[in-house]
């Protein structure tokens, strides 16, 4: 096993500076997860309201983009960092964040942590989502399609499902009682959701704004956000180097980058950090002696660019693998919890 290099906390701030940076609140968590689902039914409302192809398309990005910010409160979850009180962020994190998007926060927590101590090493589970890169621009045009069409999401649900339905040598019941273990949480907050969209009158909500979204605009963004978090760094044995940070403009939180995902290095650097500190870390390391080493970018569609160099040559000596790597991308979100990369 290859562990990834650590800088000591003490290189970089001072020990009044790691005791505000550890703080918990969990009043912020609460305010995050009430913006995201806030910002869910209002695009619901929206389309409820003015029924029509362009709020329709809206909607389904803005909710996409939602459903990765529950995602990414269940990971500060995870990191046990939702809330002050160990049982009040486990329940948060799995019944508000996690089981509405077919997550579970324990078993991510497990799987990750690996990430953590493997960064960009050649035993990191999450390597295989950044390895490829960079490719052409038409072999990501062709990746972005199958996410935006639903082609990736559909391969990954489909997978999970077989997944949670156990081995198919095992009688019915044992299958069934496996399901209920791996997804059963997750399909009664659904049915919860769905529930309350009928109530309201708009049970069409639920497929067309709800599972919609997750098999198309929720994996666009999390194939962007995965490229910017670890594709194409410089120097994958350097903990300033290993992870990047992307400067978001509020276009790119509304739509790509919600709730300080953006701030990966400060997170690998202190992955105790609630999320909504990371700003603050960050603007502490930009007046420190380290920030010229750091792998900061600009903005989204610089890091697109870097990812996407490599001449349109070389995605014809490519081709006879891209089938192999859609393979592993779709298999490898059907695990006990889907691979995300934070």
């Amino acid at each position: 096993m290859a562990f990834a290099a650590r800088l000591p906390a003490t290189e970089f701030l001072t020990a009044e500076q790691l005791a505000e940076m550890r703080e918990r609140s969990t009043w912020r968590g609460l305010w995050m997860i009430a913006h995201a689902w806030t910002l869910i039914f209002a695009s619901i409302a929206l389309v409820a309201w003015f029924p029509n192809p362009l709020t329709v398309i809206l909607a389904i990005m803005v909710i996409g983009s939602r459903q990765l910010g529950l995602a990414i409160l269940m990971h500060d979850g995870a990191h046990g960092c939702l809330a002050k009180d160990p049982d009040t962020n486990i329940w948060l994190s799995q019944w508000l964040c996690a089981y509405p998007v077919f997550a579970e926060t324990r078993a991510y927590r497990r799987y990750h942590m690996n990430h953590h101590k493997r960064t960009q090493q050649h035993d990191d589970p999450d390597l295989v989502l950044s390895a490829p890169f960079p490719i052409t621009r038409a072999s990501y045009r062709r990746k972005f399609l199958r996410d935006l069409f639903g082609q990736t999401g559909y391969a990954q649900r489909k997978a999970q499902l077989l997944n949670a339905f156990g081995d198919v040598a095992w009688p019915w019941k044992q299958r069934l009682a496996y399901f209920n273990e791996k997804l059963g949480k997750q399909f009664l907050a659904n049915g919860i959701l769905w529930a309350l969209l009928a109530l309201a009158g708009v049970w069409w909500a639920y497929p067309l704004l709800w599972l919609l979204p997750m098999l198309t605009w929720y994996m666009v963004v999390t194939r962007i956000r995965n490229i910017a978090e670890h594709a194409v760094v410089p120097d994958h044995d350097d903990p300033l180097r290993n992870t990047r940070t992307t400067r978001a403009n509020w276009i790119e939180r509304l739509f790509v980058a919600p709730y300080f995902v953006n701030y990966h290095l400060e997170h690998h650097l202190l992955f105790f950090v609630p999320c909504w500190q990371l700003p603050k870390l960050h603007a502490i390391l930009a007046r420190g002696p380290l920030y010229g080493r750091m792998e900061v970018q600009p903005n989204y569609p610089t890091v697109l660019r870097m990812a996407t160099a490599l001449p349109p040559e070389a995605d014809r000596r490519g081709a006879l693998v891209s089938n192999a790597r859609r393979m592993r991308e779709g298999t490898n979100m059907g695990q006990d919890q889907a691979s995300s990369g934070f």
